[in-house]
């Protein structure tokens, strides 16, 4: 399922886009929408199993990045913008990780994670700026995603 997240990434990243892979484009972005709203938690059990490597938890990261370059696209931006729930689901599970970070080891961002001079190489490290990214995104342009924020 990674595999096939980062492909959906590299696909989406390409510039210029058809109007024909605009619509399949949005298409599963409705579906990845729904599939972070449901697997969000997963990412919050990585701080409580030390060192832990949850697939779901990978794959849950994984389609934060990918929503985060569909919401860096006009085209997408519109229609992800309008899915109900989405912008309070994002920031809800923000919220979670920062109270998460705080009770336990924060692995969701880099200067937590570093320890001298080792390389940070924990998935969940960049989470919440790629959550915060999404809002942002979610919110450009956007008056009443802006009110909600």
């Amino acid at each position: 399922r990674v595999t096939l997240l980062e492909l959906i990434m590299a696909k989406v990243s390409e510039n210029p886009v058809t109007s024909e892979e605009m619509n399949v484009f949005m298409r599963h972005a409705d579906f990845l929408a729904g599939c972070f709203q449901e697997k969000r938690e997963a990412v919050l059990k990585l701080t409580s199993a030390a060192g832990a490597e949850d697939e779901e938890a990978l794959v849950t990261i994984r389609l934060l990045d990918v929503l985060c370059e569909m919401t860096s696209n006009n085209g997408q931006l519109e229609h992800l913008q309008a899915l109900p729930g989405f912008l309070e689901t994002a920031i809800d599970t923000l919220r979670l990780t920062h109270l998460a970070g705080k009770q336990a080891v924060n692995i969701f961002t880099a200067t937590h994670a570093m320890t001298g001079q080792e390389e940070i190489s924990h998935p969940a490290v960049g989470f919440k700026s790629h959550l915060i990214r999404l809002i942002g995104n979610l919110c450009y342009k956007n008056k009443e995603n802006q009110d909600k924020v």
